[in-house]
């Protein structure tokens, strides 16, 4: 398909990204997820492709109520990928239906690891415990941080959305196969390790008031600690919460509670 062929304009990729991105959420069920939201972004590119013909238009929705799911953010490029494809299949006709939705079945769950590991597990992380960590100092600015995530994914999203529809079948070698996202992942994993441990030793304090006498020699516990490493306790405390993350369940609730029970019976009995 010749440029000078293309249907779409640019104003309908972005239209299309900013009703996925803003619904993506919304009318999700156990049966069909994020289906209504993606058919519902189709809609506009579909409506303009088969303006004079109402059973494509209808055939076309219908492809794209299928089951679907995958992370938002990175789910723009799949977006675009397939809007080309349906560009393609309207224009030339050398593109079946059942490669779109193959192609959607095969993409959304390697998109949703990238996007999940990269956008939700990590650049929300750093983004939220810079606001933190600015909040504790009493930085006005850490008001003003948790907005530039979404400002962020959306902008990203965009992109990528573009950058699908302007490869076609060329999106999926080019840009997940060629090595780039699993570069960017991993360096995004060290920064957002690197981050969580700078502010972990910074703001999560622990010590013991323990003491003992041998003698006339009087040893505090902590001293003790301390010579042997430094900041033991918050440590320990820190890999405590990643192993029950890890190996019971993620009940943040639950934590947070025993967490506060724990320190306040530790102060009644004198050992914090």
């Amino acid at each position: 398909m010749n440029e000078t062929d293309r249907i779409l304009t640019k104003k309908d990729i972005n239209r299309a990204q900013t009703r996925w991105f803003m619904s993506l959420e919304y009318p999700n069920s156990f049966e069909r997820l994020q289906a209504v939201s993606f058919c519902s972004a189709m809609s506009g590119p579909l409506k303009k492709l088969y303006k004079d013909d109402h059973d494509g238009l209808v055939d076309g929705l219908n492809r794209h109520l299928e089951f679907y799911n995958t992370e938002g953010t990175i789910g723009g490029l799949p977006l675009g990928l397939i809007i080309s494809l349906e560009e393609q299949m309207k224009i030339d006709q050398n593109v079946e239906p059942e490669v779109i939705t193959n192609l959607k079945v095969g993409l959304m769950g390697p998109i949703a690891g990238i996007g999940d590991t990269l956008i939700q597990g990590t650049l929300k992380s750093i983004w939220f415990a810079l606001a933190c960590s600015l909040g504790m100092q009493g930085n006005y600015v850490a008001v003003l941080l948790p907005f530039l995530h979404p400002i962020t994914v959306f902008t990203v999203s965009r992109y990528l959305a573009n950058l699908g529809y302007k490869l076609g079948m060329g999106a999926i070698d080019q840009v997940i196969n060629s090595g780039l996202m699993t570069r960017i992942i991993d360096a995004a994993a060290i920064l957002g390790l690197f981050m969580m441990g700078a502010l972990s030793s910074s703001y999560v304090k622990l010590s013991t008031v323990l003491s003992f006498s041998i003698g006339e020699q009087k040893i505090v516990l902590q001293d003790i600690l301390d010579q042997l490493v430094p900041g033991i306790l918050p440590l320990a405390c820190i890999f405590g919460i990643v192993w029950y993350f890890k190996n019971k369940k993620q009940n943040y609730l639950l934590l947070v509670f025993t967490i506060i029970a724990l320190g306040m019976l530790g102060s009644a009995i004198g050992v914090f």
